[in-house]
């Protein structure tokens, strides 16, 4: 195996995903500017031949079911050993799923609650324009500060704001912060 590429924003790895063309991508789900979620989505619609394995410190059933509806072969948690790494890529080189052993417990609770309802998630809520939105605003950034980061106008930002709050039913930003924090979109981290 040999690594070709580091990247520490989702951002980043999506553009060096599409300019290497990795046979597998190594994705932690707390980025910045884009959560490995959303970076994974995007490598999977512009670079579909790229695998991507989950590496994360996150169990909980909202990750682990988003990153697989994003595309991802795999999932591990970070506290897993080297062993279980390199047993992962080469499972999901492949051409195969792996979940570690750890979570699939999770995986199997999902399958078994299929007939329950669904409680609704940020990525079903919302388009990903307003998930990238709703992550910046909760990283921090101004709507000045998100505009130039996405390309379109300040008032297309607010506009954005406005909707998500309106489908949330949430009515400050604070609570918008909190709520990123929980979906997984962006991490209480710095």
């Amino acid at each position: 195996m040999e690594v070709v590429g580091q990247a520490s924003d989702g951002h980043s790895t999506v553009e060096l995903a599409r300019e290497l063309q990795p046979d597998i991508v190594v994705m932690d789900i707390s980025m910045p500017d884009l959560n490995g979620i959303e970076a994974t989505r995007e490598i999977q619609r512009e670079a579909p031949g790229v695998k991507v394995i989950a590496l994360s410190m996150h169990s909980a059933k909202r990750y682990v079911t988003e990153m697989f509806r994003a595309g991802a072969s795999g999932y591990l948690l970070k506290d897993c050993d080297f062993d279980e790494l390199a047993r992962a890529m080469r499972t999901v080189a492949d051409g195969k799923t792996y979940v570690s052993p750890s979570i699939s417990n999770v995986v199997v609770e999902d399958l078994m609650r299929t007939e329950e309802k669904i409680e609704p998630t940020a990525f079903s809520l919302l388009t990903q324009r307003e998930r990238e939105v709703l992550q910046l605003l909760a990283e921090g950034r101004t709507t000045k500060q998100i505009a130039l980061r996405l390309h379109i106008s300040p008032k297309t930002v607010e506009a954005h704001r406005l909707r998500v709050m309106n489908k949330l039913e949430i009515d400050n930003v604070a609570q918008l912060t909190k709520y990123a924090i929980q979906e997984g979109l962006t991490s209480s981290e710095p």
